[in-house]
């Protein structure tokens, strides 16, 4: 902690530092609290980054300032009050720069802390899904008009469904053989829908859909809510790249509307929650339903199925690997992980025809 207090002298805080506290349960960056002395002051974030995920943390910066500074011109704007409570005000360094390199070449960065917020692992109504919904539906919308070509890769094809497929086909290849022959009906069950699953690439090659710069982690915890469960602002910025839509409405579809865990070893408790689909989309498109062409609206509903049919990719590549790339509880974890899943994809082919129909319904009001 006195480590960090020596960091935080390198940023511009208003106040002294009074007290230093770990913080958050997050597993990339190690975070810290930083309690000024005076209540008049604001209190900070400060954060080790982790160059190991995030190998250019200088792009990082450079697109989280600039994304920070467009939507707080957009909240100035429409004469948005509370705005240290809107949006991430990442502080620069004494010198001005992003972040901070310490003598051991680690980089450290800073952000106002928002106070008086509250945060959520999982959905518990209809109220907070809808609330999620507007919050990245709003976020997408406040950033459409800001050049895509002004935001930098963070992690090179994140939700590119292709080279995820092509690590699948090498782990085939490759992979561990009596994992191979163990996983025989979950590898054809992904062969049978893969030329499906493709379709938000090819619309995107073909110029039919547009790239867009989109969050590409929308899971509840990262919006904060004020005391009544009203969405304040969307964080945790580090992957913001350019993208289509679909990457952030089908994942928030995927995480929002879990009625299980993400890894939960009961498959019986893993479906969609129906309620909660129409909820997101709702907010979502209350947001963004004049940004978007029809192409776009048409397949988000299939979003929601290909970025789950992604993740059980994703996590079935890294157990055929030999669990190179998931950290791991137990030997099978990631095999758990992929049926769990699985399952989710499954309640939602059983129920796309309604998730379509919501959509359109939906576009209509």
């Amino acid at each position: 902690m006195e480590l960090v207090s020596k960091i935080a002298d390198q940023f511009k805080l208003d106040g002294k530092v009074s007290e230093v506290s770990a913080f958050g349960s997050g597993h990339i960056h190690q975070t810290y609290y930083i309690r000024t002395e005076s209540a008049r002051d604001d209190d900070y974030i400060i954060q080790l980054i982790n160059t190991n995920v995030f190998r250019d943390p200088g792009a990082v910066m450079q697109n989280i300032a600039l994304i920070s500074s467009h939507i707080l011109g957009k909240l100035r704007t429409k004469g948005e009050k509370d705005l240290k409570r809107r949006v991430l005000h990442p502080v620069p360094t004494v010198d001005g720069s992003h972040n901070y390199i310490d003598s051991e070449n680690q980089v450290w960065r800073c952000f106002i802390f928002i106070p008086d917020h509250k945060s959520f692992d999982r959905a518990v109504n209809e109220h907070q899904v809808f609330e999620g919904g507007k919050a990245f539906g709003k976020f997408l919308s406040d950033l459409s008009d800001l050049p895509v070509s002004k935001i930098k890769d963070t992690i090179p094809d994140f939700h590119n469904l292709d080279w995820r497929l092509q690590q699948f086909r090498d782990a085939l290849a490759n992979g561990v053989r009596s994992r191979i022959r163990e996983t025989d009906s979950e590898i054809n069950m992904l062969k049978i829908r893969q030329d499906e699953m493709r379709i938000i690439r090819k619309l995107g090659s073909e110029g039919r859909i547009p790239l867009r710069i989109v969050h590409h982690d929308t899971k509840i915890n990262n919006v904060l809510y004020s005391a009544d469960e009203q969405a304040l602002c969307v964080i945790d910025l580090d992957t913001v790249m350019p993208g289509y839509v679909h990457d952030d409405f089908g994942d928030a579809i995927r995480t929002f509307t879990n009625t299980g865990e993400e890894d939960d070893p009961d498959l019986n408790k893993v479906s969609m929650n129906i309620r909660y689909f129409k909820a997101f989309a709702k907010g979502f498109l209350e947001m963004t339903g004049t940004m978007l062409n029809p192409t776009e609206k048409e397949f988000l509903a299939l979003s929601a199925r290909i970025m789950t049919y992604m993740q059980v990719l994703r996590f079935l590549t890294d157990y055929l690997n030999g669990d190179i790339y998931y950290r791991i509880h137990h030997p099978t974890h990631n095999l758990q992980r992929a049926r769990a899943q699985m399952k989710l994809l499954f309640s939602m082919e059983e129920q796309y025809g309604e998730m379509k129909r919501i959509v359109e319904e939906v576009t209509r009001d």
